[in-house]
């Protein structure tokens, strides 16, 4: 058995005898009774028929998912966090690409709808199934090395697997921890899904090294439903009554919270720390959000280096950049302007790890001024970031609005916005708004929310005449966005902050 790297132990020092470690609202467990609940984990899962092979977690925030992400930790076991907001299909593509076998869930209906069975209690909320059949299990040492894999909400339907290590993980919550040192940071609420790397480690992690309180309730008493549902009021009134020290935020989550907050609104006055992540930030919203007294910091990172790179902090922050890359993590400019970055990087499941002194090229466009603040300039593709934070391919809504007969051409937007909009083509002449508007809801029935097409507009035919499409019909994105750029403009002006 390994051991815990130093993070729950009162005689570590980080946590007095009773001091609060982690907390649901209602429930709190001290240093001891963590451990106690990592202990009895850690026995569920060495009783399991396949006891080195991966596990899966499909659960709300709760003091007893971190448990458990605790205990596969000490057991050296790889643990595949299933994110609430993807659809079954990309649960059972997680399941089956990742090899686990075993799952920790609310219930063993749930566990049993996605082909696991026989539930055992493990002492707290979740109960453990097993696959039916563990025999295609991977091999022990074909995930050697790699505690958890973290599945991106993927460009198309099919999420792809980054596996880490754990030094690549509290490597980054140790260059946090020494970040915010000076702020004393006692309490942090946990806004984000721990399924999402950025809040499990910036937030738990970072929180553990640094003697802090994780409070962590459900999703739903914080406001979040679903990967782009946020109740901003429900939020608020979480922070009023909580009164954290930090949180982490995705842009569309920070906008929601200043349009229904007040200047100097006393029901922030808590908060000492707020990191802003997961797509770009607007610099006016970032404005507008200290103008509320929200001391909000934007950073940037990937799943692929374990979550953040680069953040600005309290006497290191420059506005309109990200901030200063992490000590461990070198990053440099390629000579098309693409950032990539160096250290330790992950890889993708099925794929080999990289080797020492490799750069990872992320995809997106930058700089690094005279004093080493990096400035995210765009993306070098077509992928586009939702305010939320997913990452999502155009192709992928598009092909579902044109599978339903009644749309001819479709061009989906969304880059740094809170949900997808997009303008379409009939098919036909005689096809009007309210069949594009069954057609539109047809095609969301098979796709996840944070890929759904929200609001659109119609548009005339893309054509290789008006230079809208390539000869082979492929729509010329850059010149449409400028041809309806009024009409785009219209789809996200709306004071919706729910969307």
């Amino acid at each position: 058995m390994h051991n815990l790297p130093d993070l729950v132990d009162p005689l570590a020092g980080r946590f007095g005898a009773g001091a609060p470690v982690l907390s649901d609202g209602a429930h709190t467990l001290d240093g001891a009774a963590l451990r106690q609940r990592v202990a009895q984990i850690c026995a569920v899962l060495l009783a399991r028929t396949a006891p080195r092979a991966p596990v899966a977690i499909l659960a709300d925030n709760s003091p007893e998912w971190l448990a458990v992400d605790l205990a596969t930790q000490q057991l050296g076991l790889t643990l595949v966090p299933l994110p609430l907001f993807f659809t079954a299909a990309q649960w059972m593509h997680v399941l089956a690409d990742s090899g686990a076998t075993a799952l920790f869930c609310a219930n063993p209906a749930q566990g049993a709808a996605l082909g696991f069975v026989g539930a055992v209690a493990c002492g707290g909320a979740l109960v453990l199934c097993e696959a039916a059949d563990t025999a295609a299990a991977r091999p022990p040492d074909a995930l050697a090395g790699i505690q958890k894999i973290t599945f991106t909400s993927g460009t198309t339907s099919t999420p792809k697997g980054v596996c880490l290590s754990l030094e690549q993980q509290w490597q980054v919550a140790r260059a946090l921890r020494d970040g915010v040192a000076g702020l004393a940071l006692e309490r942090h609420l946990c806004l984000l899904p721990f399924a999402v790397l950025l809040e499990n480690i910036a937030g738990p992690y970072t929180a553990l090294l640094s003697g802090a309180t994780t409070i962590c309730p459900p999703l739903a008493e914080t406001g979040l439903a679903g990967a782009s549902r946020f109740d901003p009021l429900v939020c608020l009134a979480a922070i009023e009554r909580h009164r954290p020290h930090s949180i982490i935020v995705l842009p569309q989550m920070l906008q929601a919270l200043v349009a229904v907050s007040a200047p100097n609104d006393p029901r922030l006055a808590s908060l000492r720390f707020v990191a802003v992540g997961g797509a770009r930030t607007p610099p006016r919203l970032l404005a507008a959000a200290r103008a509320r007294g929200l001391p909000v910091f934007e950073g940037y990172g990937l799943s692929e280096c374990a979550s953040v790179v680069a953040l600005n902090l309290p006497g290191a922050a420059r506005e309109g950049s990200v901030g200063k890359p992490l000590a461990h993590r070198p990053v440099r400019i390629a000579a098309d302007g693409e950032i990539e970055v160096g250290g330790d990087a992950a890889h993708y499941l099925g794929q080999p790890p990289g080797r020492p002194g490799d750069w990872l090229a992320t995809g997106d466009l930058g700089h690094l001024d005279a004093d080493g603040f990096l400035h995210i300039d765009g993306r070098k593709k077509d992928i586009l970031i939702t305010g939320y934070g997913r990452n999502v391919s155009p192709e992928w809504p598009e092909a579902a609005l044109l599978g339903t007969g009644a749309i001819g051409q479709a061009l989906v937007v969304g880059d740094a916005q809170p949900y997808l909009a997009a303008l379409i083509v009939p098919l036909a002449p005689h096809i009007g708004a309210d069949q594009i508007a069954a057609a539109v809801a047809r095609a969301n029935l098979d796709l996840p929310d944070y890929a759904q097409v929200r609001r659109w507009s119609l548009a005339e035919p893309f054509t290789p005449a008006n230079g809208q499409a390539t000869a082979n019909g492929r729509p010329r994105r850059a010149v449409i966005h400028q041809h309806y750029a009024p009409q785009i403009a219209a789809l996200y002006d709306t004071t919706e902050t729910t969307a």
